[in-house]
């Protein structure tokens, strides 16, 4: 095997860069951000929407957009799904080969479990994606949380934690093998001598494992990137391991300082022991910006939106991130119930916990801070002020922004937070690259490269972390995140290690 030496340098650097990526919700990424009176109450399913807002993240140079997805509505208590607009959204894929045609730079990371599909289909549906966006596509892997998932292909329940991990590390393994079935420069397509392809290059996988037999190879030569990026989220045990074996953006939704540098530090060491170099993992912590020209109207931008938040789905905020459990007898202003373990994202659960009790929170209050994970409150000065600590403090190499509505977020948010950076020296004036890797200095891999170091040590590592922590925690994708609150300027904590994980 080769090991992860054998990579083609990243693109060189003279210094490090601020990295931005934004989550691609249809009328935005608070619950009620459909109710704003700037949002399109049908923009989950507005093509020319999401194309003029792809267009805006263009114009301010982001790295990329992402969509996040299960494979199931958002919930199944329709006195609460009634009331979002969680239950309509395009199908991932679809909507960034339908974005790639108009855009020309910005990167194109859709969501895709491991639980719930083959490695053929999802190796061949974003090598695809990669080729028609010119190597901008990007993996977000998840194993899902969701247990309605199940329902939706044949399963009385939903996968246990260790069986969904133990399937995830085979699924990453046979999508590599499959993206490499051609070596780069084997399809050669020369109709002067009739050889559409040198056979030389040819790599076919046969890959016979414990939960997958594949013979390949894939039906489409190799991506243009190599491999599409992969992104992953985790802050639990398990997710954390897998992060960092197979990581390259790592979505998390710290909500203090001191416990992103901590997180920052251990994922990049996590790396290192794997054999990667650390600087091929970026971090990037979640940021709902509620920007405006003074800190008065910025938090009364907020304070408009949690008011529409109504109380049934304040209620199932707290029920679907907690666990499985009711809580419609209980009182919204009162406190929490005992909670028992549940097969839902364990670390999520634990962050409510701990924040409910510690600050004596009740079942609203928990809900509404919640619905403002990762949010920062004030002036463009103050926002960029935000990102600047942490980026230049360790905390991030990036931020995964989830404006709360859209489009009027989004627009603040470029035409007045970005420009600051820019000015502090942060952020790209302009693309320097026409590819996501290229975008985020990350390599691109060479044909039958490994993400870590095949050594024995590196081997005893990933085996002890997938079998040692296979009932601890769990990974998941950003969606609508957990924490401690908003920050308002002024007001930021440095203590504690808040994480959470979203709709995964």
């Amino acid at each position: 095997m080769t090991s992860v030496t054998d990579v083609a340098p990243a693109p060189g650097r003279s210094r490090r860069q601020l990295t931005l990526g934004t989550i691609l919700h249809g009328s935005g990424g608070h619950i009620a951000g459909w109710r704003h009176p700037s949002s399109p109450p049908g923009g989950q399913l507005d093509l020319d929407h999401h194309i003029q807002l792809a267009r805006t993240l263009e114009r301010g140079t982001f790295d990329a957009l992402f969509v996040a997805d299960v494979v199931a509505i958002w919930g199944h208590q329709y006195d609460s799904l009634r009331r979002t607009a969680r239950a309509d959204h395009f199908e991932p894929l679809t909507l960034l080969a339908a974005l790639s045609t108009v855009t020309e730079r910005i990167g194109l990371v859709a969501t895709a479990t491991t639980t719930y599909n083959e490695p053929f289909h999802i190796a061949r549906r974003f090598a695809s994606l990669d080729h028609l966006s010119a190597g901008r596509a990007g993996w977000n892997v998840v194993t899902s949380v969701v247990p309605l998932e199940a329902g939706n292909f044949g399963r009385d329940t939903h996968l246990d934690h260790s069986a969904r991990y133990l399937r995830a590390e085979e699924f990453v393994e046979v999508v590599r093998k499959l993206w490499d079935s051609f070596d780069d420069g084997s399809v050669v397509r020369d109709a002067a001598a009739g050889h559409y392809y040198d056979p030389a290059g040819l790599r076919t996988p046969h890959h016979a494992g414990p939960h997958f037999t594949v013979r390949g190879p894939l039906n489409i030569s190799r991506p243009p990137q190599g491999h599409p990026v992969i992104f992953q989220a985790g802050s639990s045990e398990t997710g954390l391991a897998f992060a960092a074996r197979h990581g390259e953006v790592v979505f998390t939704a710290q909500t203090t300082l001191a416990g992103a540098q901590a997180f920052y530090a251990d994922i990049k060491a996590r790396a290192a022991a794997y054999g990667r170099d650390s600087d091929h993992l970026l971090v990037w912590p979640l940021l709902s910006p509620f920007v405006a020209s003074t800190r008065e109207r910025a938090r009364a931008r907020l304070a408009e939106l949690q008011e529409l938040v109504h109380d049934d789905v304040a209620r199932r905020l707290v029920q679907d991130n907690i666990g499985d459990l009711d809580l419609s007898g209980y009182p919204l202003d009162g406190p929490l119930p005992p909670i028992g373990a549940t097969n839902r994202s364990r670390s999520r659960q634990e962050l409510m916990l701990d924040l409910a009790r510690r600050e004596h929170l009740t079942i609203r209050q928990l809900a509404l801070r919640f619905t403002t994970a990762g949010a920062v409150v004030g002036t463009p000065e103050d926002v960029a002020d935000h990102i600047e600590e942490w980026f230049t403090t360790r905390a991030a190499d990036g931020f995964n922004v989830s404006f709360p509505y859209l489009p009027g977020a989004a627009e603040d948010f470029v035409d007045h937070v970005v420009p600051e950076l820019r000015r502090r020296g942060l952020f790209r004036h302009a693309y320097e690259t026409t590819t996501l890797r290229g975008h985020l200095g990350l390599p691109r891999p060479r044909a039958g490269a490994r993400p870590w170091a095949d050594t024995e040590d590196a081997v005893g590592v990933r085996d002890a972390a997938i079998v040692g922590s296979a009932n601890i925690g769990d990974s998941a994708g950003i969606g609508g995140g957990g924490g401690a609150g908003p920050r308002p300027v002024g007001a930021r904590r440095r203590d504690g290690a808040g994480t959470a994980e979203g709709s995964r």
